[in-house]
């Protein structure tokens, strides 16, 4: 019998180290993986989203296992994605912040697990013996997550006496992790894994302390509400308790519009220029409308500008490497001009907003005629937003900059993240496929070429913003679900897109679906009906 890893060494001889796990017919397997019959096989290294993916999975797994070393007794909690980094902290037996002693006694023992070269096993047992496994190993959201999902069998792995489950393939031995570092960062640490174009290179800190605190407004919110991981969500769901998750969950949503209101208003005399501007499915449309909403209840008017009209001309929009069009280039808008006129705008004088024609390609005079009363607000959402340059001429304290994001704030357990990208991706899909009549493979096949865009465009200025607002709800994924589900198995085998969705799949397969009559509790107002539509059953 041969494995993946003995094909790759006969393959690929000196440079089989690089690759990190294959596609088998389309479905990512381990390096152990056997192979019984003749197969189209593609490896892949940490160029590629599921060599990265296993890489981190298996990064992750040598901090918990270092943490248990050098800690005994102590909770890790690894908790989102930061940059090129997972945030983590850790619960200390005796309670205290992380000290850089700390940072430097896990990074040894790290060190000395890879340097051993241990072997990853993986085990296939059956869910309940699984689930006590975990429970004795001090991960009861691990097993409450097997418990909820109801499958038979679960896959364990194993790293030398250390058990774990991971929802993907590992590397086959720790040998493989030989880039990594650990750094103190807010109230925890970053396990900082290469760049994904570079994977010979670390990142230095990420300056996101506003996402930050973000993301842990929603983890102790998630804490309040009893739903911290999918496990608690699941529970809630299979106990009929929908309608006070999802009524709870936009509450707060509500009580985040009006503070942001609030504190626009506060500021009147001088705020006239709103800006929102976020990743692709982030909710930025319905975060402008809600926001609207509530200025006008505090007596504001708000007008919408269009950032589409001040494309420039199409023979005059630039070109990416490829040759194509780049509309998400700064270099598509006409800066000097619509700089130009916002200054007018905030000066009390009269502008012709102009149209651009998608269709032609051109700018024109549109005969509309704009000019702000006393009580009147200017908001502008768009991708570049928050870039100053976008609104160079414009001072600082007349604008309110407004990052919208899509946090995801549960934990597949104590230490598997849920994806913020995945989040939208899935968000995304469904849209699409309800409003754009784009399918589930046009989506994920288009998604890296927009998750380019925003690493240039977009997540370079967040930190600009004065407030962020985290559209993501705690129930939406099972709400999702049902609607992504079906999308993503009508993608053939035979398809590029294929391998994302089966891991797409796999990901929904571990939440307990919202029931579609239940969606009438969602309401018309909500984020989530920019993507699943206003069509209530029930």
């Amino acid at each position: 019998m041969k494995t993946l890893q003995d094909l790759n060494r006969e393959r690929n001889g000196a440079k089989a180290g690089k690759y990190l796990a294959a596609l088998v017919d389309n479905r990512l397997k381990s390096l152990d993986y056997i192979l019984y019959n003749p197969h189209e096989i593609q490896f892949v290294d940490y160029s590629h989203p599921d060599g990265r993916r296993t890489y981190i999975r298996s990064l992750s797994f040598i901090l918990q296992k270092a943490v248990r070393e050098v800690f005994p007794g102590t909770r890790l909690r690894i908790a989102y994605s930061a940059g090129n980094s997972l945030y983590c902290d850790m619960v200390f037996p005796k309670k205290r912040e992380e000290t850089e002693e700390d940072m430097a006694l896990l990074r040894s023992a790290m060190m000395r697990l890879v340097e051993k070269d241990i072997p990853f096993r993986r085990e296939k047992l059956p869910t309940n013996e699984a689930q006590n496994i975990f429970a004795a190993n001090g991960f009861p959201q691990k097993a409450l997550l097997q418990k909820t999902r109801g499958h038979f069998f679960t896959s364990v792995y194993y790293l030398e006496d250390h058990a774990d489950t991971f929802y993907g393939p590992l590397v086959p031995s720790t040998g493989y992790l030989k880039l990594f570092d650990l750094c103190r960062f807010h109230k925890g640490f970053l396990l900082q894994y290469p760049q994904p174009d570079n994977p010979e290179k670390l990142d230095g800190a990420p300056n996101l302390n506003k996402l930050v605190e973000v993301f842990e407004e929603y983890v102790h919110w998630g804490n309040i509400m009893g739903i911290k991981d999918i496990g608690s969500l699941n529970q809630k769901i299979q106990q009929e308790q929908v309608k006070d998750l999802i009524l709870t969950g936009e509450a707060f949503h509500g009580r985040r519009y009006a503070g942001i209101a609030d504190r626009i208003a506060e500021h009147r005399d001088r705020i006239k220029l709103v800006l929102i501007a976020g990743p692709s499915s982030s909710g930025k449309t319905t975060t402008s409308k809600r926001i609207a909403t509530q200025l006008k209840v505090l007596g504001m008017k708000p007008v919408v500008l269009e950032m589409d009209n001040y494309f420039v001309n199409r023979e005059d929009t630039p070109r990416d490497e490829k040759g194509d069009y780049d509309f998400e280039s700064l270099q598509a808008l006409d800066v000097q001009f619509l700089n130009k006129q916002l200054f007018e705008l905030l000066d009390g004088k009269e502008v012709e907003i102009p149209f651009f024609d998608f269709l032609t390609g051109q700018r024109t005079p549109s005969g509309k005629k704009m000019k702000l009363a006393e009580n009147e607000i200017l908001i502008m959402e768009g991708i570049h937003a928050l870039n100053p340059v976008l609104t160079r001429d414009i001072p600082a304290n007349n604008k309110f900059k407004i990052y919208a994001s899509a946090l995801t704030s549960l934990s597949m357990d104590e230490n598997n993240r849920i994806s913020t990208t995945d989040t939208r991706m899935i968000r995304r899909m469904v849209r699409d496929s309800q409003f754009r009549g784009l399918s589930a493979e046009d989506t994920i096949l288009r998604w890296p070429s927009i998750s380019y865009g925003e690493r240039q465009n977009i997540f370079p200025f967040q930190e600009e913003a004065d407030v962020m607002f985290n559209s993501a709800l705690p129930y939406e994924l099972a709400v999702l679900k049902s609607h992504a589900e079906p999308l993503l198995h009508r993608i053939p085998p035979v398809s590029p897109a294929y391998p994302e969705a089966v891991r797409l799949l796999n990901f929904l397969s571990y939440f307990t679906p919202v029931h579609p009559r239940d969606e009438r509790y969602i309401p018309y107002a909500s984020v989530i009906r920019e993507f699943i539509g206003t069509n209530q059953q029930g």
